[in-house]
């Protein structure tokens, strides 16, 4: 399978991960809509909560606006972004980066299994 545009190769993600230690914050920009594009993704992975991914939160890419909000951490707080295959996680990672982000890289989603077995359970 073709990776994304734009996403991170797994050794890329498992040095991303190593050096962010417990800085790590990983931004899901799936939508929980359940009509939405993202049933099948969220069917296999589901969405952030205070139970599960404990270092994951649920920023949702907003297709109409070519924005999301943005997260509260430091500016140098090492992100992963993902959606679930690549394509709203490049976004994200540009739109974070024209925001002043300066650590962040775009893990693709659950579709690309090498790299979600890296940061997937973060």
């Amino acid at each position: 399978m073709t990776r994304k545009e734009g996403v991170a190769s797994a050794e890329e993600l498992e040095t991303f991960v190593a050096e962010a230690g417990d800085r790590l914050l990983v931004v899901d920009v799936r939508s929980p809509d359940p009509d939405g594009e993202d049933v099948k993704s969220i069917a296999r992975t589901a969405l952030p909560s205070e139970t599960y991914r404990p270092k994951a939160i649920n920023l949702v890419w907003d297709r109409t606006t070519d924005q999301m909000p943005l997260p509260s951490v430091p500016k140098d707080t090492p992100i992963i972004t993902h959606c679930g295959a690549g394509s709203r996680g490049q976004m994200a990672k540009e739109y974070l980066e024209k925001n002043g982000f300066v650590k962040v890289i775009n893990g693709g989603g659950p579709k690309e299994t090498d790299c979600w077995a890296v940061y997937g359970a973060k």
